[in-house]
């Protein structure tokens, strides 16, 4: 877990402490993800704001106006306990690896929460599943590990696995520690695979046409005239270590 620290936990920049130095080297929309999932956990453990009032209902963001809904059943994972700990330390992890490779601008992978979120938003309800956190931290980790295919992980010292099980590893720990089928991390998958696919693979065989990429208007509202002409980094995180895996759930 001490690469989620940076530096092996030293002290990177003076006057910063780990943590700090860890929070504000997260990308935007990482740091504010995780800003805003430890907050809503704090607000029920507080007693501020119930639960029962952040799951995603159909009925309850259509029929009723809730509309704040559609954003806080990705920001719940629980009340503080260890198992939140988990949860943030994947979410911001994979979050935060996926979205440093997307490139300068966070118009890529601002385009991918939007279709994933909106993709699990139209199938949840056939899978009744009203948290949906869990599933969209799947999704970012399927990706990350399928564009990672090098990469080594241990699961807590006990194993070492390539990088593409990492997945169906989190799924059997899940399915062993809780005794029900993870539908929401399965769900997880099957969007990220879509993404994968047809941003990975189908391009290269079919003349570079990414029919997922976001389209000129999103790509306007993120990026300056400046970003457009730096052009895009090369994705080379992570690949070719071991890297520690912790539990998800």
């Amino acid at each position: 877990m001490a690469d989620a620290w940076g530096n092996n936990g030293q002290m990177g920049q003076m006057g910063q402490f780990p943590l700090e130095q860890w929070f504000y080297e997260m990308p935007p929309v990482t740091r504010w993800w995780t800003v805003a999932t430890v907050a809503t956990s704090v607000l029920v453990h507080c007693n501020i704001v119930n639960e029962l009032q952040l799951f995603y209902s159909f009925r309850a963001v259509y029929a009723k106006s809730q509309y704040w809904r559609l954003f806080t059943t990705f920001l719940y994972f629980g009340r503080l306990d260890l198992d939140l700990i988990f949860h943030v330390f994947f979410l911001q992890r994979y979050s935060r690896l996926v979205e440093e490779s997307s490139g300068r601008s966070p118009a890529q992978f601002a385009w991918l929460i939007f279709y994933a979120t909106s993709l699990l938003l139209i199938i949840s309800p056939f899978l009744s599943l009203p948290y949906l956190g869990s599933a969209l931290s799947s999704c970012l980790v399927y990706i990350w590990a399928r564009r990672n295919p090098d990469t080594r992980l241990s699961f807590l010292g006990l194993m070492v696995f390539p990088a593409p099980y990492l997945p169906w590893v989190l799924m059997a720990f899940s399915l062993l520690l809780h005794k029900i089928v993870p539908k929401d991390e399965m769900l997880g998958v099957a969007v990220g695979h879509v993404w994968y696919f047809f941003n990975d693979v189908y391009p290269p065989l079919h003349g570079g046409h990414r029919p997922l990429d976001p389209p000129s208007w999103w790509r306007r509202l993120f990026e300056t005239q400046s970003t457009r002409a730096q052009g895009r980094p090369v994705d080379n995180h992570g690949e070719g270590h071991d890297v520690p895996a912790a539990i998800a759930q």
